[in-house]
């Protein structure tokens, strides 16, 4: 077998053509592992704020916040169903919320403007969301026109700081009071007012979007589900928390993986004619070095072996330069339309072990396919021929 150095030296040699080739994969991988990392951002920020012990309603037939609508007196009834724990007042844990959505103009970005989800919670919402914690500022009062607001849209659009006011409806304004966190949840990209001053502000009073309850345990989910949908004048239906927020991130993160895969696919293809022609050329000024390899006994398959790893390991060292640019854009925050709600949501680059490795695996299946039809012409070459030149 050939001696790994002799690759090693070779590409050495041929600096500038192997930092041009190894660029062009390194460009591919950074683009694949960025999409596939932003695709898991997108599934962990939308699906972290779920519990396996919460259940939310929609009205039957909705399969979003935004598209239900429950009137008030139904709100009562679903607190009541089986498996559902009781708060420290005696009622059941749950609370009714509103959702809306209202456009808002960027910051730093005139004429610019984006959707942005305001969630009307009754005062006691803290109860069933533990998570959700103040980093700044306080609480809103409930009852006034105070608001609080994910920490991740803050000072994104104008208004959106501690202590500046903005107009949730035209002549409506309210005052932002508080900043807060959810675990990186896609909470955190939201705006939160009193129930019923959000209800008032868009004409929505005596209704509801959704019903979020705390179950005794997970296990209690289907008897509560089931008393749901048996009582038909209810016209409801429930979900776990965790379903719902798993259904609600797949059609945005399938988008950002399949668009990710497809601009990967196409620089892949001239990243392998780059590794191709590159190989070429080393084989067309190497003839004598292989004509010299064949006389010293080394077979054709060992000539073969040999300039196959050559272009895998072109093809590793442009991977390892992608991966190391691409691990880089987990300190980049990504802001982009949620398909389930139309708002804009804030959300993050997330790498993990298996990304980075798939996306390393795909640069030396690049370099097998740029290096395999190089490395058998060079195991072609008769000795004498070679030697020849």
């Amino acid at each position: 077998m050939i001696p790994v150095a002799y690759n090693l030296r070779s590409l050495a040699v041929r600096r500038t053509t192997t930092l041009a080739t190894a660029f062009g994969v390194a460009l591919v991988v950074f683009v694949l592992a960025s999409a596939r990392m932003l695709s898991e951002g997108i599934r962990r920020t939308l699906g972290q704020g779920g519990r396996a012990d919460t259940a939310i309603v929609l009205r039957k037939g909705s399969d979003a916040e935004l598209a239900s609508s429950i009137e008030e007196p139904m709100v009562g009834l679903v607190l009541a169903a089986p498996g559902v724990a009781r708060d420290s007042r005696g009622g059941g844990l749950g609370v009714g919320e509103v959702v809306v959505v209202i456009t808002m103009e960027k910051a730093g970005m005139p004429g610019q403007v984006s959707n942005v989800l305001v969630r009307g919670v009754p005062d006691h919402v803290m109860q069933l969301r533990p998570e959700v914690r103040i980093v700044a500022g306080r609480p809103a009062r409930p009852g006034t026109d105070e608001v609080i607001i994910g920490q991740r849209i803050a000072g994104r659009f104008v208004g959106l700081e501690l202590g500046r006011s903005f107009e949730l409806r035209k002549n409506r304004p309210v005052v932002v009071v508080g900043v807060f966190a959810a675990e990186g949840s896609s909470f955190e990209s939201e705006i939160w007012g009193d129930l019923n001053t959000v209800r008032n502000s868009f004409g929505r009073e005596g209704i509801v979007s959704s019903v979020r309850v705390r179950l005794e345990s997970p296990a209690k989910f289907d008897a509560f589900a089931a008393a749901v949908a048996q009582d038909k004048q209810l016209g409801l239906e429930a979900m776990r928390e965790t379903d719902f927020l798993r259904k609600a991130s797949e059609g945005t993160a399938e988008f950002v993986g399949i668009l990710g895969m497809l601009i990967a696919l196409f620089f892949s293809i001239g990243a392998m004619i780059g590794a191709m022609i590159t190989m070429y050329a080393s084989i067309a000024s190497r003839q004598r070095e292989i004509g010299t390899l064949r006389a010293l006994g080394f077979s054709r398959l060992s000539i073969l072996a040999s300039f196959l790893l050559e272009a895998v390991l072109l093809a590793l060292l442009g991977g390892l330069v992608g991966a190391g640019m691409s691990l880089l854009m987990g300190f980049v925050r990504f802001s982009m339309i949620n398909f389930a709600t139309w708002s804009e949501v804030v959300f993050s680059f997330s790498p993990t072990v298996e990304i980075i490795g798939s996306a390393l695996a795909f640069a030396a299946g690049m370099g097998v396919l740029g290096g395999l039809l190089p490395a058998v012409r060079a195991a072609r070459l008769s000795p004498l021929q070679a030697i020849r030149g």
